[in-house]
């Protein structure tokens, strides 16, 4: 039986972190990462949606990993996403993950081409066999992916004695529920940040998120008061975290920017996101500060 104890809790997607003139910072990546370790977090997630890896080269990803390593590993997990649509660059940065210390490694399936199940399976598995001495979970995300996990699909990676589970960011709550059918030892963890709360009710063993960085202590306290049975509060502090995610999605920007600007304006300058994703414009600083405020209330109304 596969060791998920240890996958559990609130982890934070970690930004992708830029000087001025929109290059990689480790400066900037470091202080984040030790931002995020201040907050008492579970773990943290690098290179996924909101780390921007799909406009990042192999030897950015790397330099990310390797800053975030230097300057929390060995203190709390990191986990590495890995993927790229070639098997080859995914492979590099598995094995690179692997040489950093991960806790585990994850990967999105290959996008763009429509692959049958067992291509999937194979291109995951090649992955898997580049860290042989890491965790592999996968990553469900089919919004976004443009492929759905399946049963059939998750049954043929059970093969593999390295999948550790699911990062699960379909929408369907149930989903999670038909992962956890297919065996107790896999860990599950809720990607939809608007369904944290759900998610755990559902079985997931905590959640992997994109906003979390930028207000993480509401997600630590829903975490939290589930732990405790104090769903009635847990669901207040949800309902108020999807009205704040609602706002910071009404800009033309993209939420990533909006969500950089917050940290920028808390102290943490993080950069801009890279094109073609667009950055906070002064026509966007209403909803910004809005947002702000939100935040600011709801962590005084709760935590």
């Amino acid at each position: 039986m596969r060791n998920k104890e240890k996958y559990h809790g609130i982890v934070p997607s970690l930004y992708a972190c830029y000087d001025s003139d929109g290059c990689v910072s480790t400066l900037r990546t470091k202080n984040l990462a030790r931002h995020l370790a201040g907050k008492g977090v579970a773990g943290v997630y690098v290179g996924g949606s909101a780390g921007e890896c799909i406009y990042q080269t192999v030897e950015e990803r790397k330099l990310i990993l390797e800053a975030v390593t230097d300057e929390i590993g060995g203190e709390l997990p990191i986990f590495a996403h890995v993927a790229c649509n070639s098997i080859e660059e995914s492979r590099i940065l598995a094995a690179h993950a692997q040489q950093q210390g991960v806790t585990a490694i994850f990967a999105i399936p290959p996008i763009y081409f429509r692959l049958p199940e067992a291509a999937i399976a194979d291109y995951w598995n090649e992955i898997s066999m580049a860290a042989p001495d890491t965790d592999f979970f996968i990553y469900n995300i089919p919004q976004l992916a443009g492929v759905s996990l399946t049963v059939s699909l998750l049954q043929k990676m059970k093969q593999n004695p390295r999948l550790a589970g699911v990062k699960n960011s379909s929408m369907p709550v149930q989903d999670i529920q038909m992962w956890l059918d297919e065996g107790e030892d896999l860990a599950v963890f809720n990607g939809p940040d608007e369904q944290l709360l759900s998610g755990l009710a559902a079985g997931a063993c905590g959640g992997i998120g994109g906003t979390y960085a930028v207000m993480p202590e509401l997600f630590l306290k829903i975490y939290e008061l589930f732990q405790r049975g104090e769903n009635q509060k847990a669901r207040q502090i949800q309902n108020e975290v999807c009205r704040i995610i609602y706002k910071m999605c009404s800009t033309g920007a993209n939420l990533y920017g909006v969500m950089k600007e917050l940290l920028r304006r808390s102290g943490i300058d993080v950069g801009s996101v890279r094109r073609p994703l667009r950055g906070v414009g002064a026509e966007d600083m209403l909803a910004v500060c809005e947002a702000e405020k939100m935040i600011r209330t709801a962590m005084d109304t709760y935590c």
